[in-house]
C-alpha cells in the first residue's frame, strides 16, 4: 500500500479527516481492502466544510456479511463527520456493472484521488452505449422527485432549501454526461459546467447557478424567494427536459 496518499490533490480541510479515517481503518484487525478511493466533491475541489459530504470508494476481493457488519463500525463512528457510508465494489462489479451505470463509473474514473492501494480505474472500460438512456431518465427523475419531495415537505419554504441544493447534486452528473455525448468538454467544476449550458444545450443556466449560489452558502434567499426560486427552477429543469427529448429527435445524441 501507498504510504503518502496523494494529499496535493485535495483540500487542505479535508486532511486531517480522512488521515484519522484511514487511521481507523488501519487498526481492524483482518479488514483487508485492495483499494480506497475518495470521489465527488472532494476529489474535484469543490468541498466546502459544513455543507459537502465526503464520498468514498471501498473495492474488496470478497464481500460478505462479516465484512460488511466490520465496516458498519467504522462508518458508525465517521457518519458524524459527513463521511458517507462507502461504495464497496469488488473487480467483478467493475467489470460487470460499468455499462449498467455509465454515468457514475466515468465520473469515478475521469475525478478520483487514491489514498490506499492499488487503482483499479486507469484500466477499466466504461461502455458508453447506455450513458445518452441514463442521463434522460435522471433529468426527468430528478423533475419528478422535486415536485414529490416539496410535497412531502407538507409545502414548507424550509423544504425548499434543502430540496433544491440535492436536486442541483444529481442533475449535475447528467449534464457532464451530455457533455460527452457530444464531444463537449466535461471534466469541469461545476459552476463551469452550468455556464456550459447556454452554449451547448441552448438552456439558460441561471436558475440552475441562483441554485449553486445557495446550496454553496453564498446566497439566503428569504422566505418570500424562495417559492418564486422553486417555481423558476421547476420551470428550468422542465425545459431542460424538453431540449433534451428535442435534441434526441433530431439525432444530436446517437
Amino acid at each position: 500500500m501507498s504510504a503518502n496518499p496523494p494529499w496535493s490533490q485535495l483540500q487542505e480541510d479535508t486532511h486531517d479527516l480522512l488521515r484519522g479515517f484511514l487511521r481507523s481503518i488501519k487498526k481492524q484487525k483482518g479488514l483487508k481492502f485492495e483499494a480506497i478511493l475518495v470521489y465527488g466533491s472532494a476529489a474535484r475541489g469543490e468541498f466546502l466544510p459544513g455543507y459537502s459530504n465526503i464520498n468514498v470508494l471501498i473495492v474488496i476481493e470478497h464481500i460478505t456479511q462479516p465484512v460488511l457488519q466490520q465496516w458498519g463500525g467504522i462508518h458508525k463512528q465517521w457518519a458524524r463527520e459527513k463521511i458517507v457510508a462507502p461504495l464497496f465494489l469488488t473487480h467483478k462489479d467493475l467489470q460487470q456493472s460499468s455499462d449498467a451505470f455509465p454515468l457514475e463509473f466515468l465520473g469515478i474514473k475521469e475525478q478520483h484521488v487514491l489514498l490506499e492501494g492499488r487503482d483499479p480505474f486507469p484500466e477499466l472500460y466504461v461502455n458508453t452505449t447506455n450513458l445518452f438512456l441514463q442521463c434522460r431518465q435522471e433529468v426527468h427523475a430528478n423533475l419528478l422527485r422535486v415536485r414529490q419531495n416539496y410535497v412531502e415537505g407538507w409545502g414548507r419554504v424550509e423544504a425548499i432549501q434543502t430540496l433544491l441544493p440535492l436536486s442541483l447534486t444529481s442533475l449535475l452528473p447528467c449534464l457532464r454526461g451530455l457533455y460527452r455525448l457530444l464531444d463537449r468538454p466535461s471534466n469541469m467544476k461545476s459552476p463551469e459546467v452550468l455556464e456550459e449550458l447556454q452554449a451547448t444545450l441552448a438552456v439558460d443556466p441561471s436558475v440552475f447557478q441562483e441554485v449553486w449560489r445557495l446550496k454553496r452558502g453564498l446566497s439566503t434567499p428569504g422566505k418570500h424567494e424562495l417559492p418564486k426560486l422553486l417555481e423558476r427552477y421547476l420551470t428550468g429543469l422542465g425545459q431542460l427536459a424538453d431540449r433534451i427529448d428535442s435534441m434526441k429527435h433530431e439525432g444530436r445524441f446517437q
